[in-house]
């Protein structure tokens, strides 16, 4: 029981980082940028969502399907490191930072 005490405690007092990252399709050259509130557990959610073939943006799971896991990457591309933001500024900046990722990777847009 104090191993699965400790590794709770562990996660609940880990440092949870917001930003902005990409889903590459290195088959196509496609990209997908998205922002979250957490980039550590993001692509877990993202791949599960995949593999079963109920993600939202009917062109990235179409990408998947046609061309496999093999060939997608996950980047994180900018980490929010300012902390004393509220929560209404961190939804600002991570807007603000998707919208400028997006445009410089002349990518598509997800909604998380």
């Amino acid at each position: 029981m104090n191993g699965r005490k400790a590794l709770l405690r562990d996660y609940r007092d880990r440092k949870v980082e917001a930003g902005i990252y990409a889903v590459r399709c290195i088959a196509s050259g496609q990209a997908w940028v998205g922002a979250t509130p957490d980039l550590s557990t993001r692509q877990g959610g993202l791949w599960f969502t995949l593999r079963h073939g109920t993600h939202r943006d009917q062109a990235l799971q179409a990408a998947w399907t046609a061309h496999g896991e093999a060939a997608f990457a996950y980047e994180p591309l900018d980490v929010l490191s300012d902390e004393t933001l509220g929560p209404l500024g961190r939804s600002s900046w991570l807007q603000d930072r998707k919208a400028v990722w997006i445009e410089r990777l002349g990518a598509r847009g997800l909604n998380r």
